[in-house]
């Protein structure tokens, strides 16, 4: 445990804000970086110590008993309590706008790397038409006629195998898919009669953010569900873990 512990010290260390976040990325972009093997953690726990990492640095009293002592109480609250993932979430990651996708769309339909994870994703579902229109990125169910033409012609240039899901697929299955994305453009427009919204960026913004709260309160009833169930409450009083500080 000092071990893992002690590869906080770099972090915990640096002088500025700045330092942290700039080595708080680097950690992120390369599983802890130096500090610790990657074989030796998986993703999981390596999310864990940066979370602790922002717990300590984002807590004045927790700071403040490092730099004095040179311990962090493992079993501290602090560490244990209900945080703001959102803010650390963002101290890592800047947040996507809906301008950004529209702005992504725009470079990924027609690019090489479009035209890559449509073949991709044709040989990962062996030509099923119905996964391969869900997992290509920011396609519609009337791009489908391009989307099957690219895919044939990667097949008549022989850089994919011909699978009988896509070219024997049967007129019903076609049909079929077409039904569900319909109904499913329906309901869309429906919600958004519902909330009283007209077309355009704003209000497509306010629909998303309703369904989004719809979905963060099924959310968190499943969480606190899961809490009662599995959650005990945290011990005080924990161990304390020695840190030797560098010499600066």
């Amino acid at each position: 445990m000092a071990v893992l512990w002690s590869s906080w010290a770099p972090m915990i260390h640096c002088p500025t804000v700045m330092e942290r976040k700039s080595l708080l990325s680097t950690w992120t972009g390369s599983g802890i970086g130096l500090a610790v093997e990657p074989t030796s953690l998986s993703l999981w726990k390596s999310f864990s110590i940066l979370g602790k990492v922002y717990s300590v640095l984002s807590d004045k009293d927790q700071r403040a008993v490092y730099d004095e002592q040179g311990t962090v109480d493992e079993d501290s609250d602090v560490l244990s309590q209900d945080r703001d993932w959102e803010a650390y979430w963002r101290l890592l990651f800047k947040k996507i706008s809906l301008e950004d996708i529209q702005a992504f769309e725009k470079t990924y339909k027609g690019s090489e790397e479009e035209l890559a994870d449509i073949k991709q994703a044709y040989l990962d579902f062996k030509g099923d038409m119905d996964q391969i229109m869900e997992s290509v990125l920011c396609v519609q169910y009337t791009e489908e006629p391009r989307i099957r033409n690219i895919i044939q012609q990667a097949i008549d240039a022989r850089e994919v195998p011909s699978y009988n899901a896509f070219v024997k697929e049967a007129k019903q299955k076609m049909n079929a898919r077409k039904r569900r994305a319909q109904e499913e453009a329906k309901e869309a427009e429906m919600s958004r009669k519902e909330l009283g919204l007209d077309e355009g960026v704003d209000n497509l913004k306010a629909l998303i953010q309703s369904r989004q709260k719809d979905r963060q309160k099924e959310m968190d009833n499943f969480l606190a569900q899961m809490e009662a169930k599995y959650c005990k409450p945290s011990k005080r009083g924990g161990k304390k873990t020695t840190l030797k500080k560098e010499k600066k």
